[in-house]
């Protein structure tokens, strides 16, 4: 009686061990990278929305000249890379007056912590959506609507059914044309 349960025992860590060793032995070839911090998480949010806008004249520069005497200097191999820079994109927003951007400016500052705030557990993005919905009523068509816009659309579905984000909130498509009172700016997304 005693010798049929150390069978069973023996059949159950035998078969535990050749799960473990297909586990192991089937994973991936590639290196897993360590998962992101919260902290690595919060810099790349930084990153992500809080990078301005350039005006589109302010980046039209002229090639410098060289000298008739000067010879023209030699071209430096750039490195190469298997990835593409991201293309900047050119986007139209109306430009803001200097206490309304300082205003909108602090409401993003609010808005991109509580965006990293809420992939916390047992958190939620409820400061992030409050925030990106005062800058989208106040400045419909300012570059810190967009990235408001931006937030709310890369928020978790779950979220955005929680906190009933509307398509219209999630809509970036009328940035992309021509609009009264509108400049155009590239922007450089980054993914």
């Amino acid at each position: 009686m005693n010798t049929f349960w150390l069978k069973i025992a023996g059949i159950v860590v035998i078969l535990v061990v050749v799960i473990v060793a297909i586990g192991y032995f089937s994973g991936e070839d590639e290196p897993k990278r360590p998962p992101k911090t919260f902290y690595d998480q919060a810099e790349e949010d930084k990153e992500k929305f809080l990078t301005k806008p350039q005006p589109v004249d302010e980046q039209v520069q002229q090639p410098n000249k060289p000298a008739k005497d000067e010879t023209p200097p030699k071209p430096v191999q750039p490195p190469v890379e298997r990835t593409r820079p991201a293309e900047p994109t050119q986007l139209y927003f109306k430009p803001l007056s200097e206490i309304d951007n300082i205003e909108a400016e602090r409401l993003l500052n609010v808005a991109v912590p509580g965006r990293s705030i809420g992939r916390l557990p047992m958190t939620g993005f409820k400061l992030m959506v409050d925030t990106c919905r005062q800058i989208i009523t106040k400045w419909p068509d300012s570059w810190y609507a967009y990235q408001a816009k931006r937030m709310l659309a890369d928020m978790p579905p779950r979220f955005q059914v929680r906190y009933k984000v509307t398509k219209e909130e999630m809509d970036i498509s009328r940035f992309t044309q021509p609009r009264p009172g509108t400049k155009p700016f590239n922007i450089k997304e980054s993914r």
